[in-house]
């Protein structure tokens, strides 16, 4: 008989909360009948929408939560208001207690970072959080990381980054040793911020199981595939993210403008509608939704706060896929390898988004 997934879901995350959410964990059950959830939130919320889905409710726990975490809420002020009562607290915790295999919240980045890290705690050797995300490519799809959960990096964490992105990428990718680069301002390897190069001389000298360096890659190699992981700190990766969403809402708008600007450029349209089609799929932001908190003792899933039912399935799926395929010990083994000879870490500089 096939392992049992469970599945806590903040269920009053997000922009829509559980009209989307609950939504999504049914799609999800679709796909994945072998998951079971836990709905944490407004009771009479949850169980409103749950009559809309009587597979669900069947697969399906409600546990009720007096606090729903705002997605305007400072960290700090989401820890004091919301600890131990909240739907974003308990799902995680729901994690810690092993009644869930992983929590998904599409609420406060911030916030959820904050709350996980302090209930799941970091894994050993391991000094922060790293926000993990899938990116389109020319040859399908790539993992970046950090996007966002930390500020600034020395060598030893970036390390940590590519060994958790290979991680990541081993499961949802299907790579036996995906390929790692560092994202810099070239190629060259006397280019770069010192960290960089540190991280890069390790790297290539340690030949860790699982993951296969493959040196340096500029900005314009994420979006060509020119590795499989593309490491970075928070800080640039998450300028790095909201540039490329920001640059293909850009082009998507060129698009809509160029087909209705003339009677020649609507017939264009209709004879090319199913070129267009495939282009919108492939930039349909939905099939990549879900970002991964890395580093945890325990798996937590960040959803796009404006998901639609199918991107937060899709968030809800790569959190199923890391539980199914034992993501945590993946990762526990050769962060113990490439720091058998570590010095003391630096403390972390987290984000508060």
């Amino acid at each position: 008989m096939a392992q049992i997934i469970r599945i806590a879901l903040d269920a009053m995350g997000g922009d829509f909360g559980p009209t989307v959410t609950i939504a999504g964990a049914a799609h999800a059950l679709d796909s994945h009948p072998d998951s079971r959830f836990l709905l944490v939130g407004d009771e009479a919320a949850i169980r409103a929408e749950l009559a809309k889905y009587p597979r669900l409710a069947e697969s399906s726990e409600v546990r009720h939560a007096s606090v729903a975490i705002r997605m305007d809420d400072k960290p700090s002020q989401a820890l004091r208001q919301g600890r131990r009562v909240s739907s974003m607290w308990i799902a995680i915790e729901a994690v810690k207690k092993g009644e869930a295999d992983v929590a998904v919240s599409a609420g406060n980045t911030g916030a959820l970072m904050a709350m996980a890290k302090i209930c799941l705690r970091m894994m050993a050797r391991v000094d922060r959080p790293a926000l993990a995300c899938l990116w389109p490519t020319l040859r399908g799809q790539s993992v970046v990381l950090d996007v966002g959960a930390s500020m600034g990096a020395n060598a030893a964490h970036l390390v940590d980054l590519a060994i958790m992105g290979s991680a990541m990428a081993s499961i949802i990718l299907g790579l036996e040793r995906p390929s790692v680069g560092l994202l810099n301002v070239g190629t060259e390897e006397i280019k770069g911020v010192e960290e960089v190069k540190e991280a890069a001389q390790i790297l290539r000298e340690a030949n860790l199981p699982g993951l296969a360096y493959a040196g340096f890659v500029e900005g314009d190699g994420i979006g060509r595939g020119d590795v499989d992981v593309v490491v970075t700190e928070g800080f640039t990766g998450n300028i790095t993210l909201k540039t490329a969403e920001g640059t293909a809402k850009q082009i998507a708008a060129y698009l809509r403008q160029a087909m209705n600007g003339s009677l020649l450029a609507k017939l264009g349209y209709l004879l090319a509608r199913g070129a267009f089609q495939e282009l919108r799929g492939r930039m349909d932001t939905r099939a990549i939704n879900g970002g991964v908190f890395l580093g945890l003792e325990g798996i937590v899933i960040k959803s796009h706060g404006g998901a639609d039912a199918i991107g937060f399935a899709r968030a809800v799926e790569i959190g199923y896929e890391m539980a199914r395929a034992d993501l945590l010990n993946r990762i526990r083994g050769t962060v113990e390898l490439a720091h058998l000879n570590d010095s003391p870490a630096t403390p972390p500089q987290e984000a508060a988004q």
